[in-house]
């Protein structure tokens, strides 16, 4: 007996051994081939790809054509997973890799039907060559990438359309699909007094830092003739929704101001952080009779999907880009029986039954939402028009100045970015750039929604934007905030503007100094100085030495001393913001519950960006008629706010410990972790590090959210520029360039911008 189960064990043992080494060779075999000798079939000549110690990616060819199709079989090696998931994200199609859990966004994205508008679009030759080589490299792999193994599906061969579908899902990421904040705001327009809306609309506030015209300063309160608050029953919880910031720093110097002319230019995209990261790091070299000297030597981020380098220095000129928050999108109200065309779509769903969708499309657009009256709001957005995206970006490779740059950002089509520009010749400029609505004279953004039975349905365009060139005190900067002024700003428009703290943060960095090197515009970048909370602090402060409360004197000795910065050991920081936010809080439930009870169903939560230029006069001031009711006085709403935080901080344990850095821990994961049980997030996710930094300063960092990479680089002297870029070049964890980088990113500390000895080579023939 006891030698059968001494074989039993030995079997279960070799078995259990057998299953482990079959998983490691299964997961191992979607690595991609590092060195040797691969075939490419198509190619007119060999392609070099070379990896450096972090994996950065060098493709040097005879041709665009042959280095674009060994991009995209470098890309399906490294990324084909996410590469999937940035096309199924915008085509609405995640469900038939996750199941039902995903169908509820799929139905969010497939009313925008962007796989039909994507598929509809005109091919270009680079376009054909580089999905030739994902699918080629994707074939290439002996097992196909091990997300797919562990969710049980296999991937689609790429198509043309997936490549603009992976475009259209910046469209998503940085413009929202459901236009909410000018649905929210039309909405409230209906049913609030005019004096209280046009409060709640101020779109600025003192820390506006535009290109184009002055702050356009704090709102100036109503008088209650004009709007009291007084006798107002609470009517429950109305805050405005998450002001989200999708967007990201690009400032630039000129020659005038570095020792030797060479213009300087910084750039760091705000998104979302997983593992790896979103951006894949190369650098492109072959022979191109239109570009300077006959030869194209591009380096920086391309995106996984695209056949481009979307930022980066060719050696004669640099570019980054900004989300512009310009107007977009428009909202039309149509009468519940307007002639419709319907769309049957057919949504997969893993593991379960297909759900079926109607789309309805009216000549405006499609509907999104349906009144309690029978009438709809039809949407109008740029990425539903034939053209939205174009790779004509990837031009900016060939690009020798300035002024070509500029004639070349003409006819690119992508998101509405703020570009930035610095060349060789110590010249810096800014543009709008990519797919704005050419609406009628007399047809503004804002008077869209309230003549809308006489606007027509708008085109698009991207030619004779706004632009600066050669700005007088050569500097640049954008951050999300209003860039334009007076007639440019009312054909914009206002998409949701970012709060101008982190703009006016990164002006003042750069008039502070006279001249600049790339550690200077570095240090900017990386500025966590919490300007915009000293004067909360100060608030706080009155407040707690003015209370009669024994439990709130801990909450006055952990926060009396001001660190001034999101430092990960700040526990005042992490008090002060906390203490803000609640007033925030208490502030908007007071003047929106009653439009919120007025509109019942058809209530939607506006994303107020510029509520510091409201809430501050509303605190310093504190009138009386503008006080949310359910508080006999604005210092009881204060001290209520910083009682209910101490509560709260309490709970979690003494609040000397409290720090930022507890707070704000980084939570960069694959994207497979929120499919898979817990437990693989040890092995899919980056460290759980405290992070320093948060949203109203340049140094924007988040758990899941903040700089996506940071570059800083003078065109023609790359060798001195600095890069840093979180999650890593490689989507593989057995990969040796799985999180490589990250932690210099975690640090802020400099690695170089461009790719460094050669450690591995590979052959495509």
């Amino acid at each position: 007996m006891r030698r059968l189960l001494w074989r039993v064990c030995m079997v279960m043992s070799a078995l259990a051994l057998l299953l482990a080494a079959t998983v490691w060779w299964l997961l191992r075999g979607s690595l991609p081939s590092l060195d040797g000798d691969h075939a490419l079939p198509g190619l007119g000549a060999p392609v070099t790809v070379s990896r450096d110690a972090r994996g950065v990616v060098t493709l040097e060819g005879a041709s665009q054509r042959d280095v674009l199709a060994a991009l995209g079989y470098v890309h399906a090696q490294e990324r084909g997973f996410e590469m999937d998931l940035m096309r199924r994200s915008a085509a609405g199609e995640l469900a038939a890799l996750f199941g039902p859990g995903a169908v509820q966004r799929d139905q969010r994205m497939r009313v925008h039907r962007l796989r039909a508008r994507a598929s509809a679009e005109p091919v270009s030759d680079a376009l054909r060559a580089y999905v030739d080589g994902v699918n080629r490299g994707m074939d290439a792999l002996a097992v196909r990438p091990w997300p797919y193994l562990l969710l049980r599906q296999r991937p689609a061969p790429w198509q043309p359309s997936d490549s603009l579908l992976t475009g259209l899902a910046m469209y998503a990421d940085l413009q929202d699909p459901d236009n909410q904040r000018e649905l929210a705001m039309s909405r409230l327009r209906e049913v609030m007094p005019p004096a209280l809306f046009k409060l709640l609309a101020h779109n600025g506030s003192s820390w506006d830092a535009p290109l184009f015209g002055g702050p356009r300063g704090d709102a100036v309160l109503p008088a209650a003739s004009e709007v009291d608050l007084r006798g107002a029953a609470p009517a429950g919880t109305a805050r405005a929704a998450e002001a989200e910031v999708h967007g990201s720093n690009n400032f630039a110097v000129a020659g005038a101001l570095t020792a030797d002319g060479r213009a300087i230019l910084a750039d760091d995209m705000h998104l979302g952080l997983r593992a790896p990261g979103l951006w894949f790091r190369v650098r492109l070299r072959y022979p191109d009779p239109q570009a300077p000297g006959g030869q194209v030597d591009v380096s920086g981020f391309s995106l996984p999907g695209l056949p481009a380098v979307v930022v980066g220095s060719n050696g004669h000129v640099a570019w980054g880009f900004t989300n512009s928050y310009i107007d977009t999108a428009d909202y039309r109200r149509v009468p519940r029986d307007a002639p419709v065309q319907t769309h049957r779509e057919t949504i997969e769903v893993a593991g379960a039954d297909p759900v079926m969708l109607q789309v309805r499309e009216t000549d405006w657009g499609p509907i999104l939402h349906t009144r309690a009256d029978g009438s709809h709001d039809a949407l109008r957005w740029t990425a539903h028009l034939p053209g939205a995206i174009s790779l004509d970006l990837a031009e900016l490779a060939r690009a020798a100045d300035v002024d070509q740059a500029l004639r070349i950002a003409d006819h690119a089509r992508l998101p509405a970015q703020n570009l930035l520009l610095a060349d060789s010749q110590g010249r810096i400029a800014w543009r709008l750039i990519g797919a704005r609505p050419d609406r009628s004279t007399g047809c503004t953004p804002d008077a869209a929604a309230q003549v809308a039975a006489r606007c027509p349905a708008w085109g698009i365009r991207s030619d004779a934007a706004p632009a600066l060139v050669d700005p007088a005190d050569h500097r640049l900067w954008t951050a999300n905030g209003r860039v334009l002024g007076g007639p440019d700003l009312a054909v914009a428009g206002d998409g949701g503007y970012d709060l101008g703290a982190r703009g006016a943060q990164i002006r003042d960095g750069l008039r502070a100094r006279a001249q600049f090197n790339e550690h200077d515009l570095l240090a900017i970048q990386l500025d966590d100085r919490a300007l915009l909370l000293g004067r909360w602090h100060t608030l706080l402060q009155r407040v707690l030495a003015d209370a009669d409360a024994p439990a709130l004197e801990a909450l006055r000795n952990a926060s009396a001393h001001w660190d001034g910065r999101a430092s990960v050991d700040s526990v005042s920081y992490r008090i002060v913001r906390g203490f803000r936010g609640r007033v925030i809080d208490s502030v908007q439930d007071g003047l929106l519950a009653p439009a919120r009870q007025t509109l019942g169903e058809d209530w939607v939560a506006p994303r107020l960006g510029q509520f510091e230029g409201v809430l501050w006069p509303l605190v310093s001031e504190q009138p009386a008629h503008l006080l949310p009711a359910g508080f006999a006085s604005w210092d009881a709403l204060l001290l209520d706010a910083a009682t209910r935080l101490q509560a709260e901080l309490a709970a979690q344990g003494p609040l000397h410990e409290r720090t930022w850095g507890e707070r704000n821990t980084a939570a960069i994961c694959h994207p497979t972790t929120l499919a898979l049980p817990a437990l693989f997030g040890r092995w899919l996710c980056m460290p759980r590090q405290p992070l320093p930094g948060d949203r109203d300063m340049p140094r924007v960092q988040g758990p899941a959210f903040g700089a996506s990479q940071r570059m800083v680089v003078a065109p023609g002297h790359e060798a001195d520029g600095i890069v840093q870029m979180p999650g890593g070049q490689s989507g593989h964890p057995f990969s040796p360039y799985w999180g490589a980088g990250h932690d210099d990113w975690v640090q802020g500390r400099p690695a170089p911008f461009l790719p460094g000895a050669a450690e591995h080579t590979l052959i495509l023939r």
